[in-house]
């Protein structure tokens, strides 16, 4: 920034590299601005502001005997460069959508795991019906029960869903819900296939039982496992 100063009478020629980017204001006295032609051009007065760039002025005169005074604005490249960048992130901002809606994470988990028990239900039903179509009977010594085909299906789905708990739970409470519900969900099915061993069913009947153990969990623990890994990261 800087002052202009004219005294009664002055005149000033307008060089063009100077004015360029430059804003005058009038500060003091009169301004009148010489046309290209050498013809007066209006007269500014005090608090008056204007551009030259593109104008024709091609001087500035003090057309009374008092001494008048323009301060000469010319913005810093660095301002420049600021008002464009503003400009940048004002126009990005006018084309951006509205931020995308985060969804509940337990939410995402319970329906993850909601499908993976269908898909466990219908893998293991489908597996007891092969099985007994196979010629296992399914009966249990004591008390010389047959499990029947709708049994597994129940069974598969409760714990299934006791699965999608114990993942909440250790999404709520652990820092680490992966790793931990990997290893509990695997112990847990690795136990349950002791009652099964100890059944005193015959040899096909416990193999078939193991089966309809180990398919429901390696389709929800794995499905739970990589939801939690995805719920943290």
């Amino acid at each position: 920034m800087r002052t202009l100063t004219l005294r009664g009478g002055a005149r000033v020629a307008v060089v063009a590299g100077e004015w360029r980017d430059a804003f005058g204001v009038v500060t003091q006295g009169r301004v009148q601005l010489e046309l290209r032609d050498g013809g007066p051009g209006p007269v500014l007065g005090r608090d008056a502001g204007f551009w030259l760039r593109g104008t024709g002025v091609r001087a500035l005169r003090n057309p009374g005997r008092r001494t008048a005074r323009v301060r000469v604005v010319v913005p810093h490249t660095s301002d420049r460069m600021r008002e464009k960048d503003m400009k940048s992130m004002t126009d990005t901002r006018g084309t951006v959508g509205p931020a995308p809606r985060r969804t509940n994470p337990f939410r995402r988990l319970v329906g993850t795991g909601l499908l993976a028990a269908l898909g466990a239900v219908a893998a293991t039903t489908l597996t007891a019906a092969l099985a007994g179509a196979l010629g296992v009977d399914f009966e249990i010594p004591e008390g010389g029960e047959v499990i029947p085909l709708a049994g597994f299906a129940v069974v598969t789905g409760f714990f299934s869903v006791v699965g999608i708990v114990l993942a909440a739970a250790l999404l709520r409470w652990s820092a680490r819900p992966a790793g931990r519900f990997g290893w509990t969900a695997v112990s847990l099915t690795a136990i349950s296939l002791a009652p099964t061993l100890l059944s005193g069913a015959d040899a096909a009947t416990v193999v078939a039982l193991i089966v309809l153990h180990l398919v429901p969990a390696a389709v929800v623990i794995p499905t739970l496992a990589r939801s939690l890994r995805a719920r943290t990261r």
